[in-house]
């Protein structure tokens, strides 16, 4: 039976997975991929933010990959197995909150999966201007270099060339192995991260050697999600101005900004994204004439208060 290769793309809270996934999906390579988005949150965004991938998107929301939701990805990765031949690949990209060991365990101890994919390898895109922070504060990020097999180092354009080069000293300390190729926006050769053949199981049980038996990792437990939600048109100017503000008096608490917003007057979406005090905005594809103009704002990070945020966000309703 012909396995079907899946890449599993990890990194931390916006350093750049969905921009890899959609230059991957854009690329004129002939290729046809499935596509599964895992998000932190009550309500999902990066599915919206995902493009040319039409109904192969299986998104899966609220939790760790591992844990509330992997029962998810063994019976999508089980559909997607009765439908081989009608794509080439299988995408996964985590939520950046995500230990990348117990989605990589799912296609060695679950006999069906291991026996009909095989686990091509797991790509890390690290943010060059804060994973050393990261490093320090969060037991996923160095997980997710420690398992990576090619890592993408991106956003090198906010770097000054010798703290990058301390940067790649850093990180050769925690993977010596995996490949590292310098990025900015994750321009990078599909073939540099596709059909790599790189998962090595016998470096990662050196590694962990429990990893096939591990069943508990740890968890951020201080790091929350918050959604806001309005059918009512916002005021472009006041949104973005509060979002700016906020950003520079609180970034360091804000890991992960993202948002699809409807402006008062404009016929085109307008996306923001943000990690941690800098922030960009866009707007993008126009708004579905039959499609309901929600706009949807998700913040992911410590120390935030809901109620605060829903009355500010609530103020720039137009």
């Amino acid at each position: 039976m012909n396995q079907i290769p899946v890449t599993v793309l990890t990194g931390y809270l916006g350093a750049g997975k969905t921009t890899l996934l959609n230059r991957i999906l854009t690329e004129e390579h002939g290729k046809k991929y499935a596509v599964v988005v895992n998000e932190f949150g009550e309500i999902g965004i990066d599915n919206d933010l995902v493009v040319n991938a039409d109904e192969e998107v299986f998104e899966m929301n609220n939790g760790c990959i591992c844990c509330t939701v992997r029962g998810d990805l063994i019976r999508i990765l089980g559909g997607l197995m009765k439908r081989q031949g009608s794509f080439d690949g299988i995408l996964i990209e985590t939520t950046g909150l995500a230990d990348p060991a117990p989605v990589a365990q799912t296609f060695f101890v679950d006999e069906d999966v291991r026996r009909r994919t095989w686990l091509d390898s797991i790509v890390t895109v690290v943010d060059a201007r804060h994973v050393v922070r990261r490093l320090e504060d969060s037991h996923e990020a160095l997980e997710q270099i420690a398992f990576a097999d090619v890592i993408l180092l991106n956003k090198t354009d906010l770097v000054p060339a010798d703290e990058l080069a301390q940067v790649e000293t850093r990180i050769r300390s925690i993977n010596a192995t995996a490949v590292i190729h310098r990025t900015q926006r994750c321009e990078v050769g599909i073939d540099t991260v596709l059909g790599r053949r790189a998962f090595d199981l016998d470096r990662i049980l050196a590694i962990e050697p429990d990893f096939l038996s591990e069943d508990d990792h740890e968890h951020d437990d201080a790091v929350k999600s918050v959604c806001l939600r309005t059918d009512r048109p916002l005021d472009g100017a006041r949104l973005t101005e509060w979002l700016q503000r906020l950003l520079v008096e609180r970034g360091q608490d804000f890991l992960r900004t993202k948002g699809i917003l409807s402006f008062a007057g404009q016929d085109k979406q307008y996306v923001i994204q943000a990690v941690h005090m800098l922030m960009e905005g866009t707007f993008t594809k126009p708004w579905n004439p039959n499609e309901n103009r929600e706009s949807r704002l998700v913040f992911i990070g410590r120390n935030i208060d809901e109620l605060e945020l829903r009355q500010q966000f609530d103020a720039c309703i137009a």
